[in-house]
């Protein structure tokens, strides 16, 4: 009886497939009506998927990956050849034949699923299950399947069948995100596919069959034995004897998962951050955002940015950084300890002097990769440690000044703006160097009315300070007091211009590359020259006697040189230190997330400790 029934079913399908035929011609013939439409619509590289990010330090090791997919294509002819056959004898013998289809194949499946006695079997080809991958949804129904079996006509008209079949591999689900059977080898077994042994290759081939149901994480025994199955499958196609299948069946698989490397998170969020800059200029978006002229026309640029910075990420790159992994963790662990319990916070940049490049940065305590970042994204008033770069500077290079010339540190008033000095007292005629080393803000705003704000910050537009408005061009600005403030690393970044009177911007990204190796974005390296030899030599002498006999006394850093500026704002809400050595430039702050004033703190100079720690 039931050899009947599936003769009566079989017959049903017959004339199915008659319909399915004649579907099928049709869409034919609006296919070579519509070509180019048709084209179009199921062209490949439309397709959107997300490679991983890898950002590596600067001795070429990981330290961090973003991705909410792991794919690693590799090339069909980097496939071992048993891959290959597993796939091709168990999910498609006539692969190699057929036209994207096969109606045989449809057909035996019809016949063998009447049985209830008999395993379950599909009629799909690899090229409609890649249709089905890339393009439809798994909905079983009348019209999709029609549309499935055009589709994969169409797809063997414009790609040859090993492009099909590479596609196939690196397209595969393998569950928990893991897309491709190359990174189904990395993500199981931490090895590269070509590295797996044959029982390791059936086990991970074993999953894309059902991806839960073979989910090796939480169904080890289920994956087991349908690797089990297609060694048979091998075996019965001599692939490979008998013997050797059993003797891969005892092979025992031990799982080695890949954890997503997550380290240093303070500084690989300011790496995607600087990748958008980096973009942004390379593109030329960021001329154009000074070109707008409209608020509305900055933020369809700063979409744009955003979509080509989205469409970068999606590609899969690396990211060649300049961290100093070791020192990173060091300073991190080092500030920590001394910010000890509590809500005091802080931020530090160290830049190298040689290379311009950002060794490592510090965020805040118990920094979470995208949180709110001190060092780049806090905007704080800058005190007296922002006097070199906007007054005594600007006043060796453009005037006889000298830092023994003499200056009156006695009250002074330019309109209505009379500062007082930081401890409140009335100095006569005193050296630069003296005013320099005691921070004298009234001598600081007789100089900087000396040259005068166009003057100064002509100078101070050339780095990198981001958030400074056409309000912060006034004499409050002589002593730090700016409408936002500025971060610690643009700070940092600025005081590098002491180191040879040469800037650029100092940088985490060496240059970005594809998974090929070839260079797709790298900052320019040319430097521009702000001071003369003699300014560098006058502003280094200052910083100099600040550390030994100012109001840096208990710095102690082992260097040939040691510079540095103190800064500290009204109320004591912030305290700086921002300096050089021969080989680092940094910049510290310390204060509260909500500014509360810090006297108490004054005695205990946490940011002295800090600045020694990471430049020693």
């Amino acid at each position: 009886m039931k050899q009947v029934v599936g003769y009566m079913i079989t017959f049903c399908c017959f004339s199915l497939l008659l319909l399915l035929v004649n579907e099928i011609t049709d869409e034919m013939s609006v296919a070579q009506t519509h070509q180019e439409q048709i084209e179009s619509e199921i062209k490949l590289p439309t397709i959107e998927k997300q490679l991983p990010v890898t950002m590596v330090d600067r001795n070429g090791f990981v330290f961090n990956e973003e991705y909410t997919e792991w794919r690693q294509p590799i090339p069909l002819k980097e496939v071992p050849e048993i891959i290959k056959q597993i796939y091709l004898l168990s999910e498609d013998k006539e692969f190699y034949n057929h036209v994207g289809f096969n109606l045989g194949a449809i057909t035996r499946a019809v016949v063998v699923n009447s049985s209830q006695d008999s395993m379950e079997q599909g009629g799909s080809t690899i090229t409609q299950q890649l249709v089905r991958l890339r393009y439809l949804s798994e909905e079983k129904t009348y019209s999709r399947k029609i549309t499935e079996l055009f589709y994969a006509y169409e797809l063997e008209q414009q790609y040859d069948k090993d492009e099909i079949f590479e596609m196939y591999l690196n397209e595969m689900f393998f569950g928990n995100q893991v897309y491709g059977i190359g990174a189904a080898s990395s993500f199981y077994f931490q090895k590269p596919l070509a590295e797996l042994s044959i029982a390791e290759m059936a086990f991970i081939a074993a999953i894309p069959n059902n991806p839960s149901l073979y989910n090796p994480l939480n169904h080890f025994e289920n994956t087991k034995k349908r690797q089990e199955r297609l060694l048979d499958i091998l075996a019965e196609n001599n692939v490979i004897t008998k013997e050797e299948a059993n003797t891969y069946k005892q092979e025992k698989i031990v799982l080695n998962t890949k954890e997503k490397i997550q380290k240093n998170p303070a500084y690989s969020t300011y790496v995607l951050a600087e990748l958008k800059d980096l973009v942004a200029i390379t593109e030329g978006y960021e001329q154009l955002l000074k070109e707008s002229k409209s608020e509305e026309e900055k933020q369809k640029i700063n979409e744009q940015i955003d979509e080509k910075v989205n469409q970068l990420l999606q590609s899969g790159i690396i990211i060649h950084t300049a961290l100093d992994s070791k020192k990173q963790l060091q300073d991190e662990r080092a500030i920590n300890k001394i910010l000890g319990n509590g809500s005091l916070q802080s931020s530090a940049v160290v830049i190298d002097n040689q290379t311009r490049e950002i060794v490592s940065l510090y965020a805040g305590k118990d920094y979470k990769k995208f949180d709110f970042h001190r060092a780049y994204q806090g905007f704080r008033q800058p005190g007296s440690s922002f006097k070199p770069l906007v007054v005594y500077a600007p006043l060796f290079e453009t005037t006889d000044y000298t830092p023994k010339s003499i200056v009156s540190g006695g009250k002074y008033c330019v309109a209505d703006f009379c500062p007082d000095n930081y401890d409140g007292k009335v100095y006569g005629n005193v050296s630069i160097s003296t005013a320099f080393k005691y921070s004298y803000n009234t001598s600081a705003l007789r100089l900087l009315d000396t040259i005068g704000l166009n003057t100064a910050f002509q100078y101070i537009e050339k780095f990198h300070f981001q958030s400074l408005v056409p309000e912060d061009k006034s004499y409050a600005a002589g002593l730090g007091g700016l409408s936002y403030g500025v971060t610690t690393l643009e700070l940092a970044d600025a005081y590098t211009s002491f180191i040879d009177g040469t800037y650029v911007r100092a940088k985490s990204i060496r240059q970005v590359t594809d998974l090929e190796g070839n260079v797709l974005y790298s900052w320019p390296t040319k430097k521009e020259t702000i001071w003369s030899n003699k300014t560098v030599t006058y502003i280094r002498s200052l910083l100099k006697d600040v550390v030994t006999s100012g109001t840096g006394r208990g710095i102690t850093i082992t260097s040939s040189y040691i510079g540095a500026k103190t800064g500290t704002t009204n109320d004591y809400k912030d305290f700086w230190l921002a300096g050089l050595t021969d080989q680092y430039t940094a910049a510290v702050w310390i204060g509260y997330d909500n500014p509360k004033s810090m006297q108490s703190l004054q005695d205990d100079k946490i940011h002295f400790k800090i600045f020694n720690t990471i430049m020693n």
